[in-house]
């Protein structure tokens, strides 16, 4: 089981995420409307040495689509390790619903007791 923590009111855990040339264990929000893999911020893509592969188009939370900007990285949980799409955005780091599916997660986020726990 990943446990996971509250930041005010943001569910948040933490994923391994590495290149060829780094690793870094960023917090995630888990987002349940985010139907992709993750999104990092171009700060942490630049730190990890990520190699833009391609262009997605995403609909943000105001329902505006934009385009943006996407690369390959590993990430791991509980000593398994997948293949994942990173999408590149300013915003928060975001684990999606494709994310808690390639590791074959339920995500469990108990707003009153403040706690997040994924289970295999």
């Amino acid at each position: 089981m990943v446990k996971g923590s509250f930041y005010q009111n943001i569910p948040l855990v933490r994923i391994s995420v590495a290149s060829k040339l780094a690793l870094q264990s960023p917090l995630f929000i888990i987002d349940t409307g985010f139907t992709g893999d993750l999104q990092v911020t171009s700060k942490i893509a630049t730190e990890l040495g990520l190699e833009v592969s391609g262009v997605t188009q995403a609909r943000i939370a105001n329902g505006e689509v934009v385009t943006v900007p996407t690369a390959n990285a590993i990430a791991s949980m509980q000593g398994i390790n997948q293949t994942v799409q990173v999408l590149i955005s300013d915003s928060m780091p975001l684990a999606g619903i494709s994310f808690l599916t390639k590791f074959g997660y339920t995500a469990c986020v108990d707003c009153k007791r403040r706690t997040i726990a994924l289970t295999p």
